[in-house]
């Protein structure tokens, strides 16, 4: 079968509410492509889908049912025709060490993280592999290279989506699907809100945030350039995931990081009046 035009693809958005998502489908669409945006906030997705105009459409999914990703799928070829490209960046976070989360916090957002991803991917496989093209994107973050205190659950979920995603790229090399992965660093989502009142996610303050549309405008880019992975920052980055490769390295350097973020944590609570009550909330993330 032909390969899709250049421009004026169908796109499958999930986590598209807000945050890099939203930015993600904002984007597409100013590019020509069509989009489905996809969350599991049915009444927040749909809003955001009208706001953009007669090449957005919205359906309500959660990426941990199988029959929900089916529907998506059906949804978009109804509305646009066969997805293009799927962007996976639903997920979530509890703020906390692993000591303090609940075991249910802990299976939250591996169900959400890891698990959606794989069952999203999964579903793209096959009706992919049956048209003939077709691209995956999974935004994942710079935490599947550096493990983070105060992230133990979330960077785990990121360090087997990583795995997961060039596993999958290794088997599929003979079809014909091309597969990205997309790392931002820290991003000014409501997520980084969530972060800011729980003093055990200072280190995510210890370098500077990126705007959604950052992170979308290299998500959007890769849709037509096609890398195989994508760090933030580009130098930065890469010194990162060296240092994630020596234990005794991390555990010298880490605490130094985490130091330097709840210093810039404390001072911001300061300027923007935030009280560091510490407490700990959960909420969908573009990262």
């Amino acid at each position: 079968m032909p390969k899709p035009p250049e421009k004026g693809r169908v796109v499958l958005v999930t986590g598209a509410a807000g945050g890099i998502g939203a930015a993600i489908a904002e984007l597409a669409i100013a590019r020509g492509h069509r989009v489905l945006l996809t969350d599991v906030d049915e009444e927040a997705v749909l809003a955001r889908a009208h706001a953009l105009g007669e090449r957005a459409t919205a359906h309500t999914l959660d990426v941990r049912r199988p029959t929900d990703w089916n529907r998506a799928f059906d949804a978009a070829r109804a509305r646009f025709g066969a997805v293009d490209v799927l962007v996976n960046n639903a997920g979530i976070t509890h703020t906390g060490t692993a000591r303090d989360l609940r075991p249910q916090q802990h299976r939250d957002i591996v169900e959400i993280n890891l698990l959606g991803t794989i069952t999203g991917v999964c579903a793209a496989i096959e009706r992919m592999t049956a048209q003939g093209h077709g691209h995956v994107i999974n935004v994942c973050s710079m935490t599947s290279f550096l493990p983070l205190p105060g992230y133990a659950t979330y960077g785990a979920t990121k360090h087997a989506l990583r795995a997961f995603h060039h596993s999958v790229a290794i088997e599929e090399r003979d079809g014909p699907l091309d597969f990205t992965i997309v790392h931002p660093p820290s991003t000014r989502t409501r997520m980084l809100d969530q972060e800011m009142a729980d003093p055990s996610s200072a280190i995510a303050f210890a370098e500077k945030s990126y705007a959604p549309e950052r992170i979308a405008e290299a998500v959007v880019d890769a849709m037509t350039a096609k890398p195989v992975e994508v760090v933030f920052p580009p130098f930065a980055g890469r010194f990162q995931r060296a240092v994630g490769v020596f234990p005794r390295l991390m555990r010298r350097v880490i605490p130094l990081v985490e130091a330097k973020g709840l210093r810039e944590r404390e001072r911001l609570s300061a300027a923007q009046g935030i009280l560091a009550s510490g407490n700990r909330r959960t909420s969908q993330k573009g990262r």
